[in-house]
């Protein structure tokens, strides 16, 4: 279980973010949902790592209140391995990085390792990445957004085996904890072609992110309204108000928010969870132009 905290931004998207960024992405995109916060300041390691800002690899969306996630599991690893290095597969990577000169302190460090010592403990003393305040986490990543040599290794790896690699940054340590499936997207021209059918209207769980004064100006037939300001609120206990067994729908105004949540959902054990791609605003124009949009 991973303590989470921090706002409710597009870390994930998930962005800002710091040299442990250019080893993983959030949030979420995604958070993943919510990013730690050494996620969430950016630095010239994440722009030389990455190539690019960090920012340019998930989508924007707005500002939201500050909001405390600590206190229950908002990154739970529930994906199961599978082999090959599809474009599509994400791994959640847990790293050390110590200087190319320390190449004695890495071959003592992974025999430490090897002996049963965690390595996030290992990382918080050690590391010189960032990362080392959340115990190495990197978080979820895909091919594409890490140097090439982190990446082979990272893509590699066999599950919870450490392995070492060389970057221009030094040596790492890395491991991989777990992998999944990025949530899908849906497109508004198909979902309206499903909620046509009375049998999808009654078994999907259909769940609009956007706050109330939004859902009052417009809104979709069957939609429950799950304000992404009041998550602590509602998360905690969502296996008991959703079906995590069952297809989910999210939906919000332009599809970053539904993309956090959805996001967050399936780290949580849902199985089928569709972002609805352009949010309620794409709806409009695509679909149904008696909505409003705002």
């Amino acid at each position: 279980m991973f303590r989470v905290t921090g706002n409710l931004s597009a870390a994930s998207s998930p962005a800002v973010a710091t040299f442990s960024a250019a080893l993983r992405l959030s949030v979420a995109s995604t958070l993943a949902f919510a990013s730690p916060p050494h996620l969430r300041w950016f630095s010239t390691f994440s722009r030389s790592f990455l190539g690019r800002p960090i920012s340019s690899l998930r989508p924007r969306i707005p500002s939201l209140c500050p909001m405390s996630l600590s206190g229950f599991s908002a990154l739970k690893a529930t994906a199961s391995f599978s082999s090959g290095n599809s474009a599509s597969r994400e791994i959640l990577v847990q790293h050390l990085l110590v200087k190319e000169e320390d190449s004695k302190l890495l071959a003592e460090l992974q025999k430490r390792i090897l002996d049963g010592e965690d390595m996030s403990d290992l990382a918080a003393e050690y590391s010189i990445c960032p990362s080392k305040k959340e115990g190495g986490i990197l978080g979820w990543v895909k091919l594409g957004q890490m140097v090439p040599e982190f990446e082979e290794a990272a893509f590699s790896a066999e599950p919870n085996h450490v392995v070492r690699c060389k970057t221009q940054f030094g040596w790492h340590l890395l491991q991989v904890l777990s992998e999944r499936e990025p949530v899908k997207d849906i497109q508004v021209e198909e979902l309206h072609s499903k909620m046509l059918d009375p049998v999808f209207m009654e078994d999907a769980q259909l769940i609009d992110v956007r706050e109330p004064d939004e859902i009052a100006m417009a809104s979709l037939p069957g939609f429950q309204a799950f304000p992404l300001r009041q998550f602590g609120k509602w998360a905690p206990d969502i296996t008991s108000k959703l079906n995590p067994e069952k297809d989910t729908f999210v939906l919000c105004k332009v599809g970053g928010r539904s993309l956090q949540v959805a996001n967050w959902l399936q780290s949580q054990g849902f199985k089928s969870v569709y972002n609805v791609a352009g949010g309620i605003q794409a709806y409009s124009l695509k679909v149904d132009p008696s909505i409003p949009t705002y």
